[in-house]
């Protein structure tokens, strides 16, 4: 009786039960191989590269299995939130193609039937179960401040025992129903805490998804589980809202490890079924000769938002963790070219265990790849999209001439063998920005970048002789054809045999010309196929372009 006292002393207000609560929250109606996964961040910054790596292992453990991935936002500890947080976190999976069933939305809206997703929207749940805890002997009231946890740790140092509240050093651990009235009639400050029937003599032993069987002793701290504010700790949150929404599988970061007894325990406290858990080592970076983690104060490249401001395809990023998640993706994606990475099942016994390294040099491979199978109106949205928000000089050029970029980007977008110039969205306007007319002006007012054996009087004298034979209609034969003819009549060699030959017989070869008449176009000396430009340029501008050269 005195538990049933304790508990209304302490929550007078709380008058559901956990079974009222278990009615709102049904069990999923899903197959028994199905997974329920989540990303359950703080809305503390940005979503961070490690956050990213294994949100996208959750994602494709559900999906793959026909299960739900929800994201959830713990968002309980208010003085570490940052504003603008949690929108930078969803619009980033949505960049990254990482596509939650349930969750917070943009719009402030909830979607999915086991919300609230934000748990600062969930207080009320949370204490109906800390109630039915102290109601039950498991969890109690503690009223020590700072100066009383500092005398524990103090006198236990001295006793050279482990430190922390546990057993005899547990103050509060058997407070009476009038002790703990007294002291809240003194306006004293609690915390609730969970009666801990665990010893450090005693050990567990769990299955972990990724590093396989591993021993912890148990935990025989009587941890907090809520804060003297009535906020829930995170240990607390997560294992109630993980029951409840009806999580199976939890993929996280390996200094969780440490964490495990004491989630393992509130579960079996709770009487709550124990999700299966999978800890993964961080992503390190290259520095020198040595790696290490991602900082977050030093490390730009180690959040999310880097990546989409460089411009990365969302899914570039995710083909590139598909490498890291699984080893054998890569034979995979040889056999399976056109397929796309959502159709490889991942395993978690294939994992790496230890780090994996962020390899800058194979995520531009892999993006180049990426953005090599696109056609050229899939280019062009996707960097419309992004021109939009984090280049405007591009998003104005392109948005200005549409039809005209849409054809720049689809020289050399051939199905057999595509052009793999671009690795990120912000590779794309210095690739191409000699195509646009205000931008050609302004970089050849520096002069023009001929090769270092044809002077600008030959230039201009290859320019005139091109333009009074280039035919707009010619095919590319005909038009190669006139370009040796013009070589040849001008003094160079029309091929590069005859040139090496006898060197000395001529001014140079036909690629001499060919480059000239490069240059006076683009004032680039390596372009995409020159007769695909002046195509794409048109005739009109190949000869403004060429009048230029001939009055500089």
């Amino acid at each position: 009786m005195s538990n049933e006292n304790m508990a209304e002393l302490l929550f007078p207000d709380v008058t559901q039960l956990p079974a009222d609560i278990y009615s709102l929250y049904p069990p999923r109606n899903l197959s028994s191989s199905a997974l329920v996964t989540r990303f359950a961040p703080s809305p503390t910054g940005s979503l961070n590269i490690g956050g990213l790596y294994a949100t996208l292992i959750s994602e494709r453990l559900a999906h793959q299995s026909n299960g739900v991935f929800f994201l959830r936002i713990e968002d309980t500890d208010k003085k570490r939130e940052i504003e603008g947080s949690i929108e930078n976190i969803i619009s980033s999976l949505l960049y990254f193609g990482i596509h939650f069933d349930e969750g917070p939305l943009l719009s402030g809206d909830d979607k999915g039937a086991y919300g609230p997703y934000k748990q600062s929207s969930r207080i009320q749940i949370y204490k109906v179960f800390i109630k039915h805890l102290v109601r039950n002997g498991l969890a109690y009231p503690c009223f020590c401040d700072t100066d009383d946890l500092q005398k524990i740790r103090i006198s236990q140092q001295n006793l050279k025992v482990t430190t922390g509240y546990y057993g005899r050093w547990a103050k509060h651990r058997d407070i009476s129903f009038q002790q703990a009235k007294e002291e809240i009639s003194n306006g004293k400050p609690f915390v609730i805490r969970l009666k801990s029937p665990g010893s450090s003599d005693r050990r567990i032993t769990y299955h972990d998804l990724v590093k396989g069987p591993i021993e912890l002793p148990e935990n025989d701290q009587d941890i907090v589980i809520m804060k003297t504010d009535g906020l829930p700790t995170y240990h607390f949150a997560h294992a109630i809202d993980d029951y409840l929404m009806g999580t199976t599988h939890v993929i996280r970061g390996d200094e969780w490890l440490s964490s495990v007894p004491i989630h393992i325990q509130l579960f079996e406290t709770l009487g709550f079924r124990i999700p299966e858990y999978g800890h993964i080592a961080p992503i390190m970076k290259q520095v020198g000769n040595s790696k290490r983690k991602f900082s977050k104060r030093k490390d730009l490249d180690g959040t999310a938002e880097y990546y989409k401001e460089q411009g990365y395809p969302g899914m570039a990023i995710s083909e590139y963790f598909m490498n890291l998640i699984n080893s054998d993706f890569e034979e995979w994606r040889m056999t399976n070219p056109d397929k796309s990475f959502r159709e490889f099942i991942i395993h978690t016994h294939k994992m790496n265990a230890s780090g994996a390294l962020l390899d800058m040099n194979k995520l531009h491979d892999i993006s180049k790849d990426v953005i090599s199978r696109l056609t050229g109106n899939q280019v062009f949205d996707h960097l419309y999209t992004w021109s939009k928000e984090f280049d405007s000089e591009l998003y104005t050029l392109i948005d200005r001439n549409k039809e005209y970029t849409l054809n720049i980007l689809n020289i050399g977008r051939t199905m057999e063998k595509p052009r793999k110039d671009y690795s990120k969205w912000s590779d794309v306007l210095p690739m191409i920005a000699f195509f646009y007319d205000e931008l050609f002006e302004k970089d050849v007012l520096s002069g023009y970048k001929l090769p270092t054996n044809v002077s600008l009087d030959v230039a201009k004298e290859i320019v005139l002789g091109f333009c009074k034979t280039y035919r707009f209609n010619n095919e590319k034969e005909a038009w190669f054809h006139e370009i040796k003819e013009l070589a040849g009549e001008l003094g160079f060699a029309k091929d590069m045999k005859q040139y090496k030959a006898n060197p000395n017989n001529y001014k140079g070869h036909v690629g001499d010309v060919a480059m000239v008449i490069r240059v006076a176009l683009t004032n680039r000396t390596n372009t995409p196929d020159l007769f695909d430009i002046m195509k794409v340029m048109g005739e009109k501008r190949v000869f403004e372009r060429m009048q230029r050269l001939i009055l500089s």
